[in-house]
């Protein structure tokens, strides 16, 4: 199902990313469900390319998830 804000995430990505990394995942999620609608694993596939997308951009370091090239 879409995501219309971050609060509406699974509580483990809520739990586990910072706010703009939480802004990407659910927009990417939002755009491949959409894509892969007839598709029978269509969430299984959003979330997977979620994830892509916050890792294209975030790190895990020390447990914790950052930006890779902090913003400045």
């Amino acid at each position: 199902m879409p995501y219309g804000k971050n609060a509406d995430l699974p509580q483990p990505v809520r739990r586990a990313l910072p706010a703009h990394a939480q802004d990407i995942f659910r927009a990417a999620f939002n755009h491949a469900f959409d894509a892969h609608k007839d598709d029978p694993r269509q969430e299984e596939i959003a979330n997977r390319i979620a994830w892509g997308a916050v890792k294209r951009l975030y790190e895990k370091r020390n447990g914790k998830w950052a930006p890779r090239h902090p913003q400045g």
